[in-house]
């Protein structure tokens, strides 16, 4: 094996050993940035650390993060979720498993505003899951719902980990928040296709149930559970009515998307205006924050901005240090030197992308990983742009998987009275949704591309 490629190999398991300790993810990673500058490069260039962490931060485009976690949690806090789930249900209430649609589709909307997807998952999930538990949804399609439908946040504009992608990566954050539109929609899509099939799914077996138990004479059992409380008949002009409350929302996302698009601003000067509007149409229109709840929301997003700064810091100093080592282009030499078919090249980097988004967060993997496949994915000629809405989705499938599976532990806290386990069980078919929407965007590129190329 080449020696870069084994001294990289080494850095990969310091930094495993590291994360098994339980330690904070940005330090381990930090350490283990220290560790590799003293075994392969020199302990006197120890002082380059602090120049590394300095570079990787000095970068405008960084700003967007915390402009965003800021709108976010501003937005969250505000009456908007619960108004953005009534009009879906609204509309949606007549179709089976319309309920669950509406919190995915309110979960597109709200990902469109936070760019978060334990924020969303929490938000939504607060309103939607005692409805759909009222209205005889069982705890795992209730739960599998939000937890899918939170990972939208990570991929509909505006988006934290697009953003530390293109950093990383030098592509245009425009261009990457453009490609996510049209595939955010596509598998909020397939969400709600899932969902009809789970409800339909579900309604046979309780009905079975309740046949079974009459005919042998015992008690006839829970009532199949679209009829254990009476449907719900809303007026167009309930509908409309309905709508008109959530356009203020729809309007701010609009605002933010044009300004982008447009050209009249960076996404960092498109995310300050986003929090001028969040912070006017939550005092104004919402009425709903008080002095004490802003400081809150203040410290919320410092803390969550300086953990991802942090991740980002140190996932890019070890990248700077295995570039150094050469690691990334003994990589791209050695994968090439295979004669492999591209597309089982990208199958194992899926694969490894998916075992590594079982333990780490999203923004650690893309922070950490892009400088060292990104050589490799220009090599083998696939589109970055493309590539990293891809790579998203990779993370998306992360988020509902355990042992880390942040947007699972999100909803166990929205929903105590659910067991983790069905959780899990709920989110499950998910993470085959999403896999399949990833050999859709293989298959048919242009679905991803098409946007960007138009726009830009």
């Amino acid at each position: 094996m080449d020696q870069s490629l084994l001294h990289g190999a080494v850095v990969g398991i310091i930094a495993i050993v590291l994360f098994m300790t339980g330690m904070p993810i940005a330090f381990a990673l930090g350490l283990t940035a220290l560790i590799a500058i003293v075994l392969y490069l020199d302990a006197s260039q120890l002082d380059l650390f602090g120049s590394f962490v300095f570079e990787s931060l000095n970068d405008f485009g960084l700003l967007a993060i915390p402009l965003f976690v800021l709108m976010g949690n501003l937005f969250g806090g505000s009456k908007a979720s619960r108004r953005l789930f009534e009009a879906g249900e609204v509309w949606l209430s007549r179709i089976r498993g319309g309920i669950g649609m509406s919190s995915v589709l309110a979960s597109s909307v709200f990902a469109a505003l936070t760019g978060s997807s334990p924020a969303t998952a929490a938000a939504i999930g607060r309103v939607a899951v005692p409805e759909m538990l009222k209205r005889g949804y069982s705890g795992r399609i209730a739960a599998g719902a939000i937890a899918a439908g939170g990972t939208l946040g990570i991929l509909i504009p505006p988006s934290v980990t697009l953003i530390l992608y293109g950093v990383a990566s030098g592509q245009s954050i425009g261009q990457l928040f453009a490609a996510g539109i049209i595939p955010g929609i596509v598998i909020t899509m397939l969400f709600c296709v899932w969902l009809y099939i789970a409800k339909s799914l579900d309604d046979a077996r309780q009905r079975k149930f309740a046949l079974a138990t009459v005919g042998g004479g015992t008690d006839a059992g829970p009532p199949p559970a679209d009829t254990q409380l009476p449907e719900v008949s809303y007026s167009w002009k309930e509908r409309f009515v309905s709508l008109g409350r959530i356009m203020p929302v729809l309007a701010l996302i609009l605002a933010v998307l044009v300004v982008l698009y447009a050209g009249i601003a960076t996404p960092s000067e498109a995310a300050a205006v986003g929090v001028v509007l969040v912070l006017l149409l939550v005092v104004v229109g919402y009425r709903g924050l008080t002095p004490r709840q802003f400081r809150s929301v203040l410290l919320e997003t410092t803390n969550q901005s300086t953990m991802i700064l942090l991740i980002t810091a140190f996932s890019a100093v070890i990248a700077t240090v295995l570039s150094f080592m050469a690691v990334p282009q003994a990589l791209a030499q050695w994968v090439t030197g295979l004669d492999m078919n591209k597309w089982l090249v990208l199958l194992a980097i899926n694969l490894f992308l998916l075992v590594l988004g079982l333990f780490l967060p999203p923004v650690s993997i893309i922070v950490m990983v892009t400088p060292i496949i990104f050589p490799l994915i220009v090599g083998l000629e696939f589109d970055p742009i493309w590539f990293g809405i891809i790579m998203t989705i990779n993370m998306e499938i992360g988020l509902i998987t355990p042992p880390v599976g942040l947007n699972l532990f999100v909803l166990k806290g929205v929903a105590p009275q659910i067991p983790l386990k069905e959780i899990l069980i709920g989110a499950l078919p998910y993470v085959g949704v999403l896999a399949l929407s990833i050999l859709l965007f293989t298959v048919f590129p242009g679905i991803v591309t098409w946007l960007p190329q138009l726009l830009y």
